[in-house]
């Protein structure tokens, strides 16, 4: 199993627990295949799996919100080449103020 946890905390420093269990359960499979378990972040199509999927189902996000989040997540993530789907997730619902959504 992935060392979410690490990951994460290379972007944020208290990270919740409880929210990373329910991303991973979310995500399934896809977060431990070899390329499912990365966001491709410049992917419109990607994205738009992202917006109307986990941000609109489970954040309960507009569309709207959920661009200006995965604006912030891809700028704090920059520097990494492969986004982790887990911390991609964690650090949307992070960034967009919908954290407690996921305990």
């Amino acid at each position: 199993m992935p060392d979410y946890f690490t990951d994460i905390r290379r972007y944020s420093t208290d990270v919740n627990e409880r929210a990373v269990a329910t991303i991973v359960k979310y995500c399934g499979v896809a977060s431990s295949g070899p390329d499912s378990a990365l966001v491709a972040a410049f992917d419109s199509k990607e994205l738009a799996t992202i917006r109307n999927g986990f941000a609109a189902n489970i954040l309960g996000l507009s569309a709207l919100a959920t661009d200006a989040g995965i604006r912030r997540v891809v700028e704090a993530m920059k520097g990494a080449s492969k986004k982790s789907r887990v911390t991609f997730y964690y650090l949307l619902a992070e960034k967009t103020g919908n954290l407690n959504k996921l305990d």
